[in-house]
């Protein structure tokens, strides 16, 4: 467990480093770039993220596991014959994905609303071959535990895209050209970090052999991930191309539904990912811990895994919900200097806890081998999230992307639940904790909203947003121990103990 946890630290460090980086760079593109043009490039990125899923779920997930196994039996001839085939397997794939892509780019473009579009996904296309090295060797660092060396090659690609897109984007250009800039910066970037995670591999003492017969298995393991993630993918840029539709039928005008759109997905969306940094820290955490724990066959480890990391995820997900929906109207004034983000961020602050639940479920069935039917899981809630995107714009316009997505993972993780139940054998006992902490989360928003408005009135927004965030907080940590939803004291008592003890081996030496 004293490893899992500072595993989980060193992650969520450099996540959150990374993702305050990002979320300032997304702050600056909103605002260089405008909501219209932000959405025209969110509609091309969201298509070039479904062929980047393709190259760089499912193959770096099967060589962290593959590799895993390998290291408890010592054999390091086999996980450089590994690593020589993803190699190959992936460049294969991305070159072939990119030929296809510009001999039907006449189609691309009758799909697009708009023709600029077309230029911002010929940009990305480059980066899908550097991405290929770079995901089959991230997958080996992963595999080996060195979380170090996988933290900090993402730090480098995040710090190396905003350099250049700053450097890039010429102030005079018009918002569609900077949007091409956007997407070269993204490129150059991925060359970079694939040239940084190679030197990175050979540092830490990897190496490479000739490839044998891996190329099946790793096809055969990898698919089933593969084609969960490039459906979750495939779901952005087919909502790119019916949301907008769908507002223009109602009776918005192409620019109103785009710029609608740019709001949703490029500017509130990024925030509900703000728990999946401690989530997501958890879930790549996990993955070899658990592949390691089934070699051993160790069940007791692997069902202690599964319910604290299921409790970690609701704790984290429901905490930032009250805070989102107390102050998400000036977060939307304050960092995008748009209301209406904001009053759509409170509405749709809620998915976070559905949305974290299908991370982690999904992330432990995959950890133990049940990939094909975490696939199905995710194909039976998108289904229902296409039927209410479709229809229910007529009745709450761009909020129906969020009811969309909440359904959709409010399905998918309910059915993980029974998968886990049913394979692994655990007792999950989540029911009670997940009603008691949408409970605590009512007085907890309304707590958060009344001190956000009263402190509106006498200081700047920063300060407001801070202050009545800290007091939501408090009140929401302190409902947790009285209600017992998370052992809280025992969690501070622990880390107090190790403060203490580490003073006096300090102090002895």
């Amino acid at each position: 467990m004293k490893s899992l946890v500072k595993t989980v630290v060193l992650i969520t460090g450099f996540s959150v480093l990374i993702r305050i980086f990002g979320f300032l760079f997304r702050i600056y593109l909103s605002r260089t770039l405008g909501a219209e043009a932000l959405g025209i490039y969110q509609v091309a990125f969201s298509v070039f993220m479904v062929l980047m899923t393709i190259i760089s779920s499912g193959l770096p997930f099967i060589i962290s596991r593959m590799c895993a196994s390998f290291r408890i039996n010592g054999d390091k001839k086999k996980q450089g014959k590994l690593v020589s085939s993803a190699l190959i397997l992936g460049l294969v794939e991305s070159l072939v994905i990119c030929g296809v892509v510009v001999l039907c780019r006449n189609l691309f473009q009758g799909l697009f609303t708009d023709e600029a579009c077309v230029w911002i996904l010929l940009a990305l296309l480059p980066a899908l071959v550097f991405s290929s090295v770079y995901s089959v060797f991230r997958g080996a660092l992963w595999g080996q535990d060195n979380y170090f060396a996988l933290c900090v090659s993402e730090f480098f690609e995040q710090i190396v895209r905003i350099l250049i897109c700053v450097l890039i984007l010429v102030p005079t250009a018009s918002s569609l050209t900077k949007a091409v800039g956007v997407a070269w910066s993204l490129t150059i970037a991925c060359a970079f970090s694939a040239i940084f995670v190679v030197l990175l591999y050979f540092i830490y003492g990897g190496s490479l052999s000739k490839p044998g017969k891996e190329y099946k298995e790793l096809l055969k393991r990898s698919t089933p991930i593969t084609g969960v993630r490039v459906a979750g993918s495939l779901a952005q840029p087919l909502i790119a191309l019916i949301l907008p539709l769908r507002l223009i039928g109602i009776g918005y005008t192409s620019s109103q539904a785009m710029t609608l759109y740019g709001v949703a997905v490029g500017m509130t969306m990024p925030l509900l990912f703000v728990p999946t940094m401690l989530i997501g820290s958890l879930s790549t955490a996990l993955v070899p811990d658990i592949s390691m724990a089934l070699v051993k066959e160790d069940k007791n480890h692997i069902e202690t895994r599964i319910r604290s990391s299921i409790i970690f995820t609701l704790f984290v997900s429901a905490f930032v919900v009250p805070l989102f929906v107390g102050t998400g109207e000036y977060i939307g004034e304050f960092l995008f200097d748009n209301a209406l983000s904001g009053v759509v961020l409170a509405g749709s602050a809620w998915i976070m806890l559905p949305m974290g639940l299908t991370n982690i479920t999904s992330s432990l069935l995959n950890s133990l081998g049940y990939e094909i039917r975490s696939c199905v899981n995710y194909f039976i809630g998108a289904f229902i999230m296409f039927i209410l995107i479709w229809f229910l714009p007529s009745l709450c316009g761009i909020n129906a992307l969020f009811w969309g997505m909440g359904v959709c993972m409010c399905v998918t993780s309910s059915l993980n639940f029974l998968m886990l139940k049913r394979k692994t054998g655990v007792k999950l006992k989540v029911f009670k904790p997940i009603c008691l902490l949408i409970l605590i989360t009512v007085p907890c928003s309304a707590i958060v909203s009344f001190v956000a408005t009263l402190c509106a009135i006498v200081m700047p927004t920063f300060f407001s947003i801070l202050l009545s965030c800290l007091v939501g907080a408090v009140f929401y940590v302190l409902l947790c121990m009285v209600f017992n939803v998370v052992d809280v004291k025992g969690y501070f008592n622990q880390l107090t103990s190790k403060f203490r003890i580490h003073k006096k081996v300090k102090k002895s030496t």
